[in-house]
């Protein structure tokens, strides 16, 4: 073997463990304040490539259904047809384009977004993949935290009032961010 061939570390996969992962949102509400949420089952896998993080690549999926913002109301109409229409688009989904490496910590990675039936590519900052570390069941998992913003009527996502006072009820910006943990497969 060859030396080249003894140092070379395999591309590892990752499986997204739902049980502890979560994606969250934060919208402006009535000009005045945020309106937060989450979706809590998260899909998808992770190739890390290990010689060099760049060449990784990530997918994952979200199951609308779970959506959750602490008000039923709220979350029945964020999934009827004036928004996320969750039973003609039951899934968000994300496929990793490009990583590129932002100092020594941080990750930026480019990929295609899809909410309500609509592709945009997105970039996401990204805090991790932490240190392989084995759990008790003797699993080992790594970690990671991304975010980024979008605009919600690229997704056609363009349900709107405006406000007795001016403006609209809600504003166009959304910040996501991803809490993931990952099992080696």
């Amino acid at each position: 073997m060859s030396p080249a061939m003894s140092t070379k570390v395999a591309t590892t996969t990752w499986n997204i463990d739902p049980a502890h992962s979560a994606a969250h949102f934060k919208v402006r509400h009535m000009m005045i304040s945020n309106v937060k949420g989450e979706l809590t089952h998260i899909s998808g896998k992770l190739e890390l490539d290990g010689a060099d993080i760049t060449k990784s690549r990530v997918e994952a999926s979200v199951d609308v259904a779970t959506i959750n913002t602490r008000e039923p109301q709220r979350d029945a109409h964020l999934k009827s047809a004036d928004f996320l229409e969750v039973e003609k688009f039951p899934t968000l989904s994300f496929r990793s384009t490009g990583v590129s490496r932002r100092g020594d910590v941080e990750l930026v990675v480019e990929g295609e977004l899809t909410i309500h039936g609509v592709t945009r590519t997105v970039v996401f900052d990204v805090e991790g993949p932490s240190a392989p570390m084995k759990d008790p069941w003797g699993n080992t998992r790594v970690g990671l935290s991304a975010t980024t913003q979008i605009n919600r009527k690229d997704f056609a996502l363009t349900w709107n009032s405006a406000l007795e006072t001016g403006g609209l009820l809600l504003g166009e910006d959304v910040a996501i961010t991803l809490d993931v943990e990952f099992l080696k497969e």
